[in-house]
């Protein structure tokens, strides 16, 4: 109010002036030769009275050329105090003596962004409670952790439920008694996941930032896979037992740790654009940092493979730690008993040679065996073949041949089939819940859900994919690229759907993208072929730059359940594909279907946007596109 009485206080005539630009000094100067001009005829006769009244009045036009310089200052002041309050809030007298809601405030400002802001505010404002913290003023940084830290206590609580199910004997089902074994995996992997996320937010002082920076993608990626690994668990449950309350009882106990985890992952999300406005040099250094590897387009494989394993995959037979092979030349006769002597959690490659043959055995690469490599004699000469199903009592997430769960596990030049057959149902070759896992001249056959990748990132480079229903299925952030995807005669009344992707929250950086490969018959076709269907609401898949044949189904896509049209959140879309089954014009007409992106827009779907390549594939000698070129 100050500010406008001064304001007002000052001749008009002087403020428009300087309002409108012109220098206050030029009307003063030209008022002077005015007065000049006109008192010219008596300036002999000028009294010390004419004198006073100048100096008066110059005075007078001092003091309003320092109002106005000080009211403009006044002004920009309150203008930048504003804009930095808002930005840069500080510990105010006032928030000092209530802190309460200075930290509703920020808490607000972060769980706004969330999906259930509700549920957000309230569980950081008990967990703080609750331990005692007594900060007035918790950075974004601390929310997000605080926020990470509710979503595991609550997993960590839900954990103990399947067992408790199992132990009250409520059913004798074996398929249910499997998906509730799986539940309890699930869950404990997700308290993993997010525990590897909060120790990663453990950088704290500003110039830790650049590496926030490189993980903040493994956060999210983490994040996503919690979010999966829950929904897996009822999926499992639902595929098992849905005609009794088993499912119900566990999606209500549920319903606490989804919101949390769904929370975390909004946050992280959004968590750069926050933190980059309190450190501004930092934010160039990042800009500088991305650059630098924006030069880096001569990669062959995305870059989170580091030079160890790019040896592994250029060398022709790389020197293995075990050897197996059928007709004991090797360490070991079968492939179980050989990863039974795999080093958990080790930080360096270790490599298993497989000789070729048929090894008819199930294989696990458990969780806490890391940075595993197999290799064997070529993808039609070493197969690990199995027959586990759904019909037969095994829940689909547990029915692979083969199962690679451990980080970092890479399979090269080998085989994996499910010999179950289209009429036991759900039956996998292989599974990978292997973050930054790698498959290179693999084969993958059987029918339905061969193929499934179920969490994190996975790249899939010149293998060859053969199924019917859903037979590229699940949600992890995966690129196949020049593979040879070919569907096949399914049962009697069957259809084929290449894909089933399975994202539920718009925050998942996951979606199944198809790259420059070749999708033809395996055999002699004649069931209606789609290029997928939309597992959840927010299946995200692309065909992009590949080879269809004229079998795929001028509509492309096809609903789930049939008669029921999928939510306007799915994104299905292709870019620039060739052959008579990549024609467009009779595309189902869904809000969700794109059957032209722009290239702009295809480029978020390749190696190193969509999975960041270049932080963990090999960079030489392997053929790679990182881009649409």
């Amino acid at each position: 109010m100050f500010l406008f009485v001064v304001v007002q206080e000052i001749n008009n005539k002087t403020v428009n002036r300087v309002a409108a630009g012109q220098p206050f000094q030029e009307e003063h100067v030209q008022y002077n030769k005015n007065n000049h001009m006109d008192s010219t005829k008596s300036f002999k006769s000028y009294s010390k009275v004419d004198e006073l009244e100048e100096q008066a009045y110059r005075k007078k036009t001092r003091k309003r050329m320092i109002i106005i310089t000080l009211s403009t200052i006044i002004l920009i002041a309150i203008v930048i105090g504003a804009v930095l309050g808002i930005l840069f809030p500080v510990k105010s007298s006032k928030s000092q003596e209530n802190p309460a809601n200075y930290t509703a405030e920020n808490i607000d400002a972060i769980c706004i962004m969330t999906r259930y802001p509700d549920s957000c505010d309230s569980s950081i404002a008990s967990l703080r409670s609750s331990s005692n913290d007594t900060d007035p003023s918790p950075s974004p940084g601390k929310i997000f952790t605080l926020s990470m830290q509710v979503a595991r206590d609550e997993l960590i609580r839900l954990s103990s439920l399947p067992q408790k199910i199992i132990s009250s004997n409520v059913t004798s089902d074996p398929l249910v008694r499997g998906a509730l074994d799986n539940c309890e995996t699930l869950f404990k992997d997700a308290v993993e996941y997010i525990n590897d996320s909060i120790a990663s937010m453990q950088v704290g002082q500003a110039e830790k930032i650049v590496l926030l920076k490189a993980k903040i993608n493994d956060i999210r990626t983490w994040l996503s896979s919690a979010i999966t690994n829950q929904e897996t668990c009822l999926d499992g449950l639902i595929e098992a037992a849905n005609h009794t309350f088993i499912p119900q009882e566990v999606e209500y106990a549920m319903r606490n740790s989804t919101e949390f985890s769904s929370n975390s992952l909004a946050i992280a999300s959004n968590l750069m654009t926050i933190l980059h406005h309190f450190q501004v040099s930092v934010h160039r250094r990042l800009l500088k940092l991305d650059n630098h590897h924006g030069h880096e387009s001569d990669s062959d494989f995305p870059g989170w493979v580091h030079s160890g394993e790019r040896r592994l995959l250029q060398e022709e037979n790389p020197r293995p730690d075990l050897t197996v092979a059928q007709d004991g030349s090797g360490d070991f006769r079968t492939i179980s008993e050989a990863v039974e002597s795999i080093p958990k959690k080790n930080k360096s490659r270790f490599v298993i040679y497989i000789k070729e043959g048929v090894y008819l055995e199930n294989v696990k690469i458990d969780k806490d065996c890391w940075n595993v490599m197999v290799y064997g004699d070529g993808m039609y000469k070493t197969i690990v073949s199995g027959s586990l199903n759904k019909v037969d009592g095994t829940p689909t997430f547990s029915s692979g041949t083969f199962i690679a769960a451990g980080r970092g596990f890479i399979a090269r030049d080998m085989g994996f089939r499910n010999i179950a057959g289209p009429v036991k149902e759900q039956a996998v070759a292989l599974r990978s819940s292997s973050d930054q896992s790698v498959f290179y001249r693999c084969y993958f056959d059987a029918y339905q859900d061969t193929l499934y990748t179920h969490a994190n990132r996975q790249f899939y480079r010149d293998c060859h994919i053969a199924g019917t229903i859903d037979f590229i299925f699940g949600n992890a952030a995966v690129v196949l690229q020049n593979c040879s995807i070919q569907p096949r005669q399914p049962g009697p009344d069957q259809f084929n759907t290449i894909t089933a992707q399975s994202k539920t929250d718009p925050n998942q950086n996951t979606g199944i993208s198809i790259q420059r490969c070749h999708i033809t018959p395996f055999d002699n076709l004649t069931a209606t072929t789609y290029l997928g269907r939309p597992w959840k609401d927010y299946a995200t898949t692309i065909f992009m730059q590949s080879y269809i044949g004229e079998f795929v189904d001028p509509a492309g896509w096809t609903q789930w359940t049939q008669g029921v049209d999928p939510p306007n959140t799915i994104f299905y879309a292709e870019y620039q594909n060739i052959g008579p089954g990549s024609r467009t014009g009779q595309r189902i007409n869904w809000p969700g279907v794109r059957p032209n992106l722009t290239n702009e827009e295809a480029t978020r779907f390749t190696v190193e946007p969509f999975i960041r390549g270049r932080q963990w594939l090999p960079k030489a000698n392997i053929i790679y596109e990182s881009s649409l070129e």
